[in-house]
């Protein structure tokens, strides 16, 4: 699942992906937090936590996440990733050079110093 996270600027989207994340969370909590940060804002910060409890996305998940990261590649600041999964981290630095805002991950006890660098 996708979870919302609060206490962050407006022009942060904010997520927590907990156990296994489908594509029906894409549609019902990412995509429409992402769009409707977008049409308040020209760029959006993203602060994305990989909980301990994760255990993975559905491949329709993985698409669209693929999809709304290439539709608003311009419109992206800063990206903060925050997680202990190594495939994850590996990941996130491995398509950090395609994000024109930066992108950095954090293991989860510093979670502070994530939004810290964000700017939230």
């Amino acid at each position: 699942m996708i979870e919302r996270l609060t206490g962050f600027a407006d022009d942060i989207v904010a997520i927590a992906y907990r156990g296994s994340v489908t594509r029906n969370d894409y549609e019902t909590v990412l995509i429409p937090a992402v769009e409707a940060a977008l049409a308040r804002h020209d760029k959006v910060r993203f602060y994305c936590e990989v909980a301990d409890d994760f255990m993975g996305f559905e491949f329709g998940a993985m698409w669209d996440d693929w999809k709304l990261g290439l539709a608003h590649i311009m419109r992206w600041g800063a990206v903060a990733v925050v997680s202990d999964v190594g495939w994850i981290r590996a990941a996130t630095q491995a398509f950090s050079p395609f994000i024109p805002s930066g992108v950095k991950v954090f293991p989860l006890k510093e979670r502070a110093q994530a939004k810290a660098w964000l700017g939230a």
